[in-house]
């Protein structure tokens, strides 16, 4: 089979369960947990790489930033024989009480992107598949991993604005975190038949600059990078334990 166009790889190379997440350097770190991790291939902003863990094939590719980029991914994933998705993905919090380093098990997602929206009405639900739902949440119990459950919500700007009070809004309707990639991704992986879910690093605290919060991740500060290993760990454990 020839390669997809974008993320450059063929059916042959990729597995059923895979890890997606934004940054391209996210995904050597990610590698780096899995037995004989090797680069597949880099294109754009996909970056593909693939290894063991526990004896199971996992398939990890960057998507890059919103929307867009990360349905191409999934498209041509799907395309390769991809069946189970887990996104490891970063977030803002829209809640006071979700520190840094903390973890957002997305049951389902607010549809303010507009990528999912060219597939469907706004009202089609954008929810987690329940089984990889419980794993995710059977891992973080276990590990003692402090971790939310709930709403979160995607977009397309850090910078409208009226991002404050978009941000007070759903922060008063409850809705954990927001990111730019997970409701697209349940949305779309749902229409595909896809198994999707979606776990993420808290990176800014509610009411934080946001510039400032992307800064300090994007400088390895260590409660960070602890958060993201938790999530990554409790993706693997959750792609591993389907049948």
């Amino acid at each position: 089979m020839s390669k997809q166009p974008h993320i450059a790889v063929s059916a042959e190379q990729v597995s059923e369960r895979v890890i997606v997440c934004g940054e391209p350097d996210r995904v050597n770190r990610i590698a780096a947990l899995l037995d004989n991790p090797e680069l597949l291939a880099e294109n754009r902003e996909y970056r593909v790489m693939q290894g063991q863990y526990q004896n199971t094939m996992i398939t990890v590719c960057s998507t890059g930033i919103g929307a867009p980029s990360a349905l191409i991914a999934l498209e041509e994933l799907v395309k390769c024989g991809a069946r189970y998705l887990v996104r490891v993905g970063s977030a803002g919090a829209l809640q006071p009480d979700i520190g840094l380093g903390e973890v957002i098990v997305a049951e389902g997602a607010v549809r303010d992107e507009g990528g999912s929206k060219a597939y469907v009405d706004a009202g089609f639900p954008a929810v987690a598949n329940p089984h990889l739902l419980v794993a995710l949440e059977s891992y973080l119990q276990q590990s003692g991993a402090v971790f939310h459950r709930g709403i979160v919500r995607s977009h397309d700007s850090f910078y409208t604005d009226e991002e404050e009070n978009i941000c007070r809004y759903w922060h008063q309707k409850g809705v954990l975190g927001a990111d730019m990639e997970t409701s697209a991704l349940l949305t779309v992986g749902k229409l595909r038949g896809l198994k999707v879910a979606s776990i993420l690093n808290n990176v800014v605290l509610y009411q934080q600059d946001v510039q400032e919060g992307v800064s300090q991740y994007a400088n390895d500060d260590d409660q960070l990078m602890r958060g993201e290993q938790i999530a990554v760990k409790a993706a693997l454990h959750a792609l591993v334990s389907q049948p």
